[in-house]
């Protein structure tokens, strides 16, 4: 295994990366903390705060709320959090992935159906709408209900009415709807695929919740919450995160935000046998983050190669001494010229490695 000291910000931090990939370190452990939590929100940054004070603002109403933003990042606990604040917290929070019910389906999942309403209906059903009486409805992938049903669910947040399939009974319910979608619901309606009339009542009060990569100072606090939620879970100690790990997973783009996220860590507490968490490298590849085409995130690989080769542009290419790259970069000679081998660094013709 070889031994590295990495660079970054100006800190050196001391780590191992072996030759099957797989990020530790053997000094300089980070001991899991306890983290910061709303309602089951992790994090501090900037961004997440003005998220939560917004939660804050609007949970006291009745107002209803669209919240907006990339796969992943946590748009079910906000609206659970909003539901937890409100007056209807001692109510049912009733929820649906408008994406994961087949369109055929989507209406009696909505609002429920009487018997013989169709083929198959031998039962009356009571639908999310009803269910949701009182308390709260989360509407997740709002963007994915059909055209034909958005009527009716524009009747809902208008009139507070609908009727169940098969019925001409109307009936009336008293909710408050959070919405959600990775979607452009303006481009949509541009596309005539979105109602306009139903956009402007979802879109009473907007939240935007940010992407991992716009909130990288939540990702130790995140990572130490996935880690001690799954070691309890399997009944595994793990207690220690290496600097180096730790740098290598806010490094990284995270392009499926914090489902992401949960997912490699899970998969690293599986593969741990010890106290220290162990990540291997193929599980953060180069990927483009989605709506940033032209941003391709380095794999640890290239920011290790470039690190070193600009610490020998530094040194001009002087590997040994006190004032050399090996001395810099907290390595011996040879392990040096080992890692500049395996990563294709070459001295250009004019330099000299001394």
């Amino acid at each position: 295994m070889a031994v590295q000291s990495v660079a970054f910000d100006g800190m050196s931090l001391q780590h191992s990366l072996s030759e099957d990939g797989l990020l530790g370190d053997n000094v300089g452990r980070d001991k899991l903390p306890h983290d910061a939590r709303f309602d089951g929100i992790v994090g501090k940054s900037f961004v997440l705060l003005n998220v939560l004070r917004m939660v804050e603002q609007v949970a006291v109403g009745d107002s209803t709320v669209l919240l907006l933003g990339e796969t992943g990042t946590g748009k079910e606990l906000v609206a659970r959090a909003i539901h937890s604040r409100s007056h209807r917290k001692d109510r049912p929070f009733v929820k649906m992935n408008c994406a994961a019910i087949p369109s055929g389906l989507l209406e009696s999942e909505l609002f429920g159906h009487e018997r013989g309403a169709f083929t198959g209906a031998i039962t009356q059903k009571i639908g999310r709408v009803e269910l949701a009486d009182r308390g709260s409805l989360f509407l997740d992938e709002i963007g994915d209900i059909p055209l034909e049903l958005q009527p009716k669910l524009l009747r809902v947040l208008q009139e507070r009415e609908f009727e169940r399939l098969g019925s001409t009974q109307t009936k009336r319910v008293d909710i408050r709807v959070v919405a959600a979608t990775h979607r452009d619901l303006e481009q949509m309606i541009v596309d005539k695929q979105f109602r306009s009339d139903l956009f402007y009542r979802l879109n009473v009060v907007p939240i935007l919740l940010p992407a991992l990569r716009e909130r990288t100072e939540d990702i130790p606090l995140l990572v130490r919450h996935f880690v001690q939620r799954f070691a309890a879970r399997m009944g595994k100690t793990i207690d220690t995160i290496s600097p180096g790990t730790m740098d290598a997973l806010t490094g990284y783009s995270w392009p499926g935000n914090i489902r992401e996220l949960e997912n490699v860590i899970e998969r690293a507490v599986i593969l741990s046998s010890g106290p220290v968490l162990r990540v291997f490298r193929q599980d953060l590849k180069t990927r483009v983050v989605p709506g940033h085409t032209g941003d391709r995130v380095q794999t640890l690989e290239e920011v290790e190669r470039n690190h070193i080769l600009k610490t020998l542009k530094e040194t001009r290419w002087t590997l040994s001494g006190p004032t050399g790259a090996a001395e810099r970069l907290g390595l011996n000679r040879s392990t040096l010229y080992f890692r500049m081998k395996k990563l294709g660094i070459a001295r250009s013709a004019n330099a000299s490695i001394e």
